[in-house]
């Protein structure tokens, strides 16, 4: 395939994603309401993440002048297509243009990157300034270059305040510079690079430490490393899963490399690409195996597995890159598709495939209507997914939202900076999916429901009238 034909392609499929985008009808995912959020709340960092998925958000908003859900979405394919054509480049850098063509259109057909141009994640953002690092990196280990060492620097520090899953990289970067002589840069360079990059990064690392180590203290509560225990199953969960987030064939490939440098059979720069990809697998699958992982939290193996995999089907089978693009392909054209007919596509069991994009505004909308008929200005929640969606759904609505003061330890970036004030005393509407009881008044049940589809179909919501006071913690 030529860089032509890859462009041609990369071209289409995020012409495609747009167009598609327009037409979508499932609601925010909650993570998502929280970024939009954050945008609406700069910083230099927040509970859960680092801040850049923010600040690119808000720069998108501000752009289009419109906080719509396709605004916030779009950020997706566009970064995407940005990351393809510089992971191009970085791949005609390793390997010369003849794999050039086949990264592009191998990437941006991927099924995690299918499914991240339909829902927005900070995996978007994280891959694009991790490409350009890896691309300035390349370059330094062919010549010096103060310009590069300060590129990889900005690059890398972006990728920080991205998402930290780019450490990850670290001990296998660490261990190629070791056994890889291709690894290495000049030292002049490689302190450079560090330096830049901890100045960039140092808003929130400065963030944290004036924070309680808040998004550190997150992390490690997510990797449940306080529960750990052997898991066989999570384990090989996790390792399956992978040959559904970069599709069958390139992740077979990446490990195809792995075993040729076993036996003996890569180059330097294959070696390096591998020492930059696998070792990121096999540290999250040994998380899956003492505590837990996510499937998508060996995002940051794909930038350098990417590159390997297409270099090593071109060299010994340049049919699994063909058949790589169909399964891409087809990921490519029904992801968006099940966005718009989200409603339509329902299960056996009677729930829709995508169940957990659906009835979120819903909700909201009658909490608002519900909190009009009751005569308060004010709404109150102790759960996450429904504050962050009446954040946005109710945005333009007279209401002050806020989430439940809680008893210890923030659990939220919302009871964190947007619990209910103490100089609120009024009454108040409070949503909850738990009965109320209160010593100090009794409170009034406005509604309890049971949504019929979406996320919350089956699940009990009740809507209180009760006086501030009964939602504080007790003693």
């Amino acid at each position: 395939m030529t860089a032509r034909t890859g462009l041609f392609i990369i071209l289409a499929v995020t012409l495609w994603r747009i167009v598609m985008l327009h037409f979508d009808t499932t609601d925010f995912f909650v993570d998502e309401a929280q970024y939009w959020f954050w945008s609406q709340n700069l910083d230099f960092g927040y509970y859960s993440k680092p801040p850049m998925i923010a600040w690119l958000i808000r720069a998108m908003t501000e752009i289009s002048g419109s906080t719509d859900i396709f605004w916030v979405r779009l950020c997706g394919p566009l970064v995407h297509v940005a990351t393809a054509l510089l992971l191009m480049q970085f791949a005609r850098r390793v390997a010369g243009p003849k794999i050039e063509g086949w990264t592009g259109a191998i990437y941006i057909t991927m099924p995690a990157v299918a499914l991240s141009s339909v829902f927005f994640s900070t995996d978007v953002v994280l891959l694009f300034f991790m490409t350009i690092g890896l691309w300035a990196y390349f370059g330094l280990s062919e010549k010096r270059s103060v310009v590069l060492a300060l590129v990889m620097g900005v690059a890398f520090g972006c990728s920080f305040l991205s998402k930290y899953a780019i450490l990850f990289i670290v001990p296998g970067g660490l261990i190629a510079l070791l056994l890889v002589p291709a690894a290495r840069i000049a030292w002049r360079d490689f302190f450079i690079s560090v330096a830049t990059a901890l100045i960039v990064a140092s808003p929130n690392l400065w963030w944290n430490v004036t924070h309680d180590a808040t998004t550190v203290r997150h992390t490690e509560d997510i990797a449940k490393w306080d529960q750990m225990q052997l898991n066989f199953g999570g384990a090989l969960e996790f390792f399956a899963a992978q040959f559904g987030v970069v599709g069958p064939i390139v992740f077979f490939a990446m490990l195809w490399a792995t075993w040729r440098m076993i036996k003996g059979k890569s180059d330097e720069n294959e070696k390096l690409l591998i020492w930059l990809s696998m070792p990121v697998v096999l540290l999250i699958t040994l998380q899956a195996f003492v505590a837990k992982a996510e499937a998508n939290w060996g995002v940051s193996a794909y930038v350098a597995g990417t590159v390997l995999a297409v270099s090593v089907l071109t060299q010994l089978w340049p049919k699994g890159l063909r058949i790589s693009l169909i399964i891409g392909g087809l990921a490519s054209f029904l992801f968006p598709l099940a966005a718009i007919f989200a409603h339509q596509l329902v299960l056996p069991g009677g729930n829709e495939a995508m169940k957990r994009y659906l009835g979120r505004s819903e909700i909201s909308r009658e909490v608002g209507t519900l909190a009009k008929q009751a005569g308060v200005g004010t709404v109150v929640t102790d759960n996450r997914d429904f504050v962050a969606d009446m954040f946005h759904t109710l945005r333009d609505k007279p209401l002050k939202i806020y989430s439940r003061p809680p008893a210890g330890f923030p659990a939220n970036y919302y009871e964190q900076n947007f619990a209910l004030p103490a100089d609120v005393q009024d009454q108040v509407l409070f949503v909850t999916h738990n009965e109320l009881t209160c010593t100090t008044a009794a409170p009034e049940l406005v509604k309890r429901w049971q949504p019929a589809d979406g996320y919350y179909r089956g699940k009990t919501i009740n809507a209180y009238k009760v006086p501030a006071v009964c939602l504080r913690p007790q003693g």
